[in-house]
């Protein structure tokens, strides 16, 4: 026997699985929000990728609103003076580091991190406040 929790349709988190609104930041509160799946899907690069690495989380000019988002697994040596850096731990798996350049931060602050598995617009997703406009593909967007 399960039980359920009903979201009234008027909630934002009525659009989202359950499991999507979940969200997680960095250990001291801050950082990019990571929802559940998002957070399974880095454990699981993390883990094949072997050695010290870090998540990079940034924006170049580019794309089709004008910015688009960047992310790439670097080795922690490479982690600037002046990056911001994120800890996360998820329950279950190893803490992981994100970090980000101030000047992209600038533009992702409060920015939510999603991943899906569907065939059709699967991937990570970028739910960003701080943007004025989005494009289609969902890693482009304009302040």
């Amino acid at each position: 026997m399960s039980s359920s929790t009903q979201t009234p349709a008027s909630s934002p988190a009525a659009t989202l699985p359950a499991e999507a609104a979940v969200t997680h930041t960095g250990v001291d509160g801050k950082g990019i929000l990571i929802t559940e799946p998002a957070m399974r899907q880095l454990g699981t690069l993390m883990a094949s990728q072997g050695g010290e690495k870090v998540l990079r989380v940034g924006v170049r000019s580019g794309g089709c609103s004008g910015m688009s988002y960047t992310m790439d697994f670097i080795d922690g040596s490479e982690i600037l003076p002046d990056d911001e850096t994120y800890t996360y731990e998820p329950a279950g798996a190893p803490s992981f580091r994100v970090v980000s350049d101030p000047k992209s931060l600038l533009y992702i602050y409060g920015m939510q991190l999603d991943f899906s598995s569907a065939l059709i617009g699967g991937g990570f997703n970028f739910t960003n406040p701080n943007a004025s406009q989005t494009c289609g593909c969902g890693s482009s967007f304009a302040v």
